[in-house]
């Protein structure tokens, strides 16, 4: 059994407690002739995916306790086996969701930190500088390069600490890392996804 996550950039893949990543275009080449178990956000490649008799699609499968419409089948998968905390993925854009005795209270998106440089980059050609995770944030920049990332990732650090409060943050997507390291109550798990989709398997008697 393999598992599945099909996101904006590129596919992740899980098995055995292995986890390695495809983009779309090694995706499409992918092929296997075991059972895999999927969610996708890409509308173009999950309709690619309906002829492939053993990729199943769990989307329908997941039960969660929320009032938020149109929440993609990734938060859901990410949330579902969190009880209570802040769940921070970031990725493409960096989604925010606050689960409180099981149940969904809502949540917000930002755009991803290559997102804001391709923003920066539209506003002018000056401002086209990749952002530096590791700009100090202690003390207010001096050139443009560092007054870009100070105002991307303080801004993102602070938005973080006001909504957490004293919630435990769960931290995955591929700057998940580097975000955890501003908490001291966060914990970086890029199996989150997994794990809900794992459960929604076992509770649905998939396998």
């Amino acid at each position: 059994m393999i598992l599945c996550d099909i996101g904006n950039s590129n596919a992740d893949f899980y098995q055995d407690g292995k986890v390695w990543t495809l983009s779309h275009k090694q995706f499409k080449e992918f092929s296997t002739k075991e059972k895999v178990y999927y969610i996708c956000v890409n509308d173009t490649i999950k309709s690619t995916l309906q002829n492939r008799h053993n990729f199943i699609d769990l989307e329908p499968y997941f039960e969660f306790d929320t009032i938020y419409q149109g929440m993609g089948i990734d938060r859901i998968a990410a949330c579902c086996t969190i009880e209570d905390g802040m769940i921070v993925d970031a990725g493409s854009a960096i989604t925010i969701d606050i689960m409180s005795g099981g149940m969904h209270l809502g949540g917000f998106i930002l755009p991803g930190l290559i997102a804001y440089e391709k923003c920066y980059a539209s506003i002018s050609p000056r401002l086209n500088l990749q952002i530096n995770p590791s700009v100090a944030l202690d003390a207010l920049p001096q050139k443009t390069s560092d007054a870009i990332s100070y105002g991307v990732v303080k801004s993102i650090v602070m938005l973080l600490e006001v909504t957490c409060k004293d919630k435990r943050i769960f931290f995955l997507g591929g700057d998940g890392k580097f975000f955890s390291k501003f908490f001291s109550n966060a914990i970086f798990d890029r199996t989150l996804i997994f794990r809900g989709m794992l459960k929604t398997i076992k509770e649905a008697q998939l396998e």
